[in-house]
């Protein structure tokens, strides 16, 4: 990654924006992506704007993920905000993105990651580089086993 893109994603995760569940949201979205483990949920609550047109008053998120995905979630909440659900429907994850500055192709899927999210709390179905996980009550339950098991792991030094 550049120094300016590695500033600005350093620059967003020492300040996010919008993040933590939101009470009375009034759409829930939630993707995970098997690429890479990480997942992320965005709430979203509506308005009504002057013109009784439906638009986004408040996006927030919680992520498992990496600093990337942090940074481009907290600039997508910013970005969405005042938009239509169907102009928000139309911005892609470069859209989404693109306040960070061009990612470089390993981080792509960053972006994908968060529009998925916007996708699903929009309109029930995510992208099709993102995994919908079902709607747990934490993001934390969503990680967590159908059973545990238990391994034992033995570790023994080098040249035995």
């Amino acid at each position: 990654m550049n120094e300016n893109l590695e500033q600005r994603i350093h620059d967003a995760i020492a300040n996010p924006k919008n993040v933590g569940e939101m009470e009375n949201a009034d759409s829930v979205g939630t993707v995970g992506s098997a690429d890479c483990g990480d997942m992320l949920r965005m709430w979203v609550k509506f308005k009504e704007d002057a013109d009784g047109r439906k638009i986004i008053d408040r996006a927030t998120f919680q992520t498992f993920g990496c600093e990337t995905a942090i940074a481009i979630a907290s600039v997508a909440t910013e970005l969405i905000a005042g938009k239509t659900v169907d102009e928000a429907l139309n911005m892609s994850g470069t859209d989404l993105s693109a306040p960070l500055g061009p990612l470089p192709p390993m981080k792509i899927h960053c972006a994908q990651l968060v529009e998925g999210a916007l996708r699903s709390a929009l309109t029930g179905t995510p992208t099709p580089q993102a995994t919908s996980v079902p709607q747990a009550a934490t993001l934390v339950e969503s990680f967590a086993p159908a059973a545990e098991k238990k391994v034992k792991v033995v570790l023994k030094p080098r040249g035995s």
